[in-house]
Formats: structure tokens, sequence, C-alpha cells
């Protein structure tokens, strides 16, 4: 689910006997494809589609990733849901993404840059966030783990093609930012700074 550049598809596909890429953005499941063609890799395909709604039949995967696509979701809970229905009984299924902080103004600080630097954000969600709505879509969180991630300012927001004004509205909050909030980033001088990951393991 938002296989995005393709990076898990590729891996995926090195151990299963078919990987489907389903992303909402046509323009990348072509890539993955022609990418696919060109590692050699014939049994991967492609599927064009909103997360919150899955073109596929009930139970028809056995193992589901989704790494880096849930806080681009319109409809968070939805998406968990569509997950749960379309993994086999028994089948796992591995979400990773950026986790927001518990503290008030640390999580209103991450949701304000990341919304700057790419508007198709919706939301990073807490990580109590992540397990109470795994809990409602039907899942079973066996494994969780986390670890954190720095960002390089200029990387982060190149890849994103982020506007001036955005990236000067970007370094405003960082000087602004109260201290334990920039503690707990730890904001660099250059912008870089640091974010929480988290890998949930659930059936």
């Amino acid at each position: 689910m938002g296989a995005g550049g393709g990076h898990v598809t590729y891996r995926l596909a090195d151990h299963a006997g078919k990987v489907t890429a389903c992303d909402l953005s046509e323009e990348m499941v072509a890539a993955i494809l022609a990418r696919s063609a060109g590692r050699g890799l014939a049994n991967v395909q492609g599927q064009v589609a909103r997360a919150e709604a899955l073109p596929f039949a009930d139970g028809c995967f056995d193992f589901l990733a989704c790494r880096f696509s849930a806080h681009h979701w319109q409809d968070f809970e939805a998406g968990l849901r569509e997950a749960r229905r379309v993994l086999a009984a028994g089948g796992r299924a591995l979400f990773i993404d950026v986790i927001a902080p518990e503290e008030p103004r640390a999580d209103v600080h991450l949701q304000a840059v990341e919304l700057l630097r790419d508007t198709s954000h919706v939301r990073d969600y807490r990580q109590s966030e992540w397990i109470a709505a795994l809990g409602r879509a039907g899942f079973a969180v066996e494994k969780s783990h986390g670890w954190r991630l720095r960002m390089d300012f200029a990387v982060w927001t190149e890849r994103m093609r982020t506007p001036p004004d955005h990236l000067a509205a970007i370094r405003s909050l960082q000087r602004q930012a109260p201290a334990e909030v920039a503690r707990h980033f730890a904001i660099e001088e250059d912008g870089s700074f640091h974010i929480d990951v988290m890998m949930f393991e659930a059936r």
C-alpha cells in the first residue's frame, strides 16, 4: 500500500511468488513496473488505487507492507480497515511511518513543518493513535520497534521541491520553537532535525 518509489516492492519481489504494487499515483505505479522489468522481476504487477478503497477481494494477500504512506491517507482508519480486509486469515502486515510525539506542542510543530514541506501530508500519528486504530481495524499488534531518523534539511526539502516561501516558513517555525520542542527534534543550525519512526508488525 502506497508503493511510492518501489523500494519495498523490489525487496519483496526477491522472496515472493507475486507482488502487487499499489499506489494512488499512476505515474508511480508505471515507474515501478518499468523498473521491475529492467531488474528482471517478472512477478510484479501494479494497481492504481486509494488506500481507503482497495479494488481487491477479501483475504487475497498473505502479506501486506505499508512504508511511509499512511500519513498521506485522507482517512487513516478506513485505510487500515481496507488493509485488514484484503489480508488473508493468519496473514501478516507491516506498517512503518513517522510517529508524532505524544506532547501536544511537539506534535503540532511536526504537523506544521510536514505540511509546509509537502502539501499532500495529512497527519503523522502518535504511537498511541496507531495502536488504537490498528486494534479498531481488527489487527493484533505482535511487535513494534522505534528508532530516530535524522532528516537533512536540504535533502528533505529538495526531494519534494518545497517552494521558497514554505522553506522560509519552516525555518521560522524552527527558530521560534519552544526549547523543549527544539530539544525533542534536535533542531540543528541548518534546519536539519530528528524524527521518530516506528514499525508495527500485526496480524
